[in-house]
């Protein structure tokens, strides 16, 4: 099942499984600015990470003596999300726990994913809580743009943009797994054109603080996309390395991938966010199209 938003000058679809941003459409063009999930590049939109961002080692995780498994990402994306609010141009959506997810991730928590069409802004919210005495977890985005925007432009037509300029902590990845040991500064303080080769080691990934924008711009057009944010510690950049598909991800991150010298233990997990029961963890970021 599909949710549809919609303000006087752009449309958004929504899935209910994984609560996926799924189309984002500017009206008065008709240009879409999400990938649309071919399968042969990348099957996905717009993924929520939760409650893990990336990969953990081996794939599994320790929590009070106890291993526990988990894919990439977690299971939040392949789960159906419940609609509790709807109008002409909001949505919330909410995942909980359940026993099922109680066997490999064991505590109470309650999901809500909001939506809301501002013109020619989406604002996407996260709220986490907990029922249990204590709960930790990761969440973040996974929104691909679709690069080229306009027919009769490749992908070295465009940039990414960086606000404030100022240059960034660079986490290289080894593998999988994040190199902590090795952090370098990224020259965010100019624009970096993007090309594939931008993304033959995987992602690029910098640590954030503040405010930040990130944007896709090209200068044979008028069109972009706009991901602005505050109190997201990480961001990632991604395109396959695989092979040469036509997008890009800007994904905020309250979290990451597990560090190549982790121990394992969910406590001591880098960028690991903690609850306890009554508190509620709230992020949200917007993505403007033009």
């Amino acid at each position: 099942m599909t949710l549809n938003l919609e303000s006087d000058t752009a449309k958004v679809t929504i899935n209910e499984l994984g609560a996926e941003l799924s189309s984002f459409i500017l009206k008065e063009t008709c240009v879409e600015y999400i990938w649309q999930a071919d399968s042969h590049f990348w099957g996905r939109h717009a993924p929520i990470l939760f409650p893990f961002v990336g990969r953990l080692k081996n794939d599994k995780y320790l929590y009070k003596g106890k291993v526990y498994k988990m894919t990439q990402h977690g299971f939040a994306r392949d789960m159906m999300f419940d609609v509790i609010e709807k109008d002409d141009s909001s949505a919330i959506l909410e995942l909980k726990s359940s026993q099922k997810t109680l066997e490999k991730y064991p505590f109470e928590f309650r999901l809500l994913i909001g939506y809301k069409l501002e013109k020619n802004e989406l604002i996407i919210s996260y709220d986490v809580s907990t029922l249990s005495d204590e709960m930790y977890f990761s969440i973040g985005g996974h929104p691909a743009f679709n690069v080229p925007l306009i027919k009769g432009t490749k992908m070295n037509d465009y940039y990414l943009q960086f606000a404030p300029l100022k240059s960034r902590t660079k986490i290289p990845l080894k593998g999988s797994y994040i190199d902590t040991s090795c952090k370098t500064l990224a020259q965010t303080n100019t624009p970096i054109q993007l090309k594939h080769e931008l993304f033959k080691e995987d992602a690029q990934i910098l640590e954030t603080k503040g405010r930040n924008t990130f944007s896709i711009l090209s200068d044979k057009h008028s069109h972009g996309v706009i991901v602005s944010y505050e109190e997201f510690p990480f961001v990632g950049f991604w395109s396959p390395n695989t092979v040469e598909a036509p997008f890009v991800c800007i994904e905020p991150w309250c979290g990451i991938a597990d560090d190549t010298s982790s121990n394992g233990k969910i406590e001591d997990k880098i960028g690991i966010n903690k609850l306890f029961k009554g508190d509620i963890f709230s992020r949200s970021y917007s993505i403007n199209i033009q």
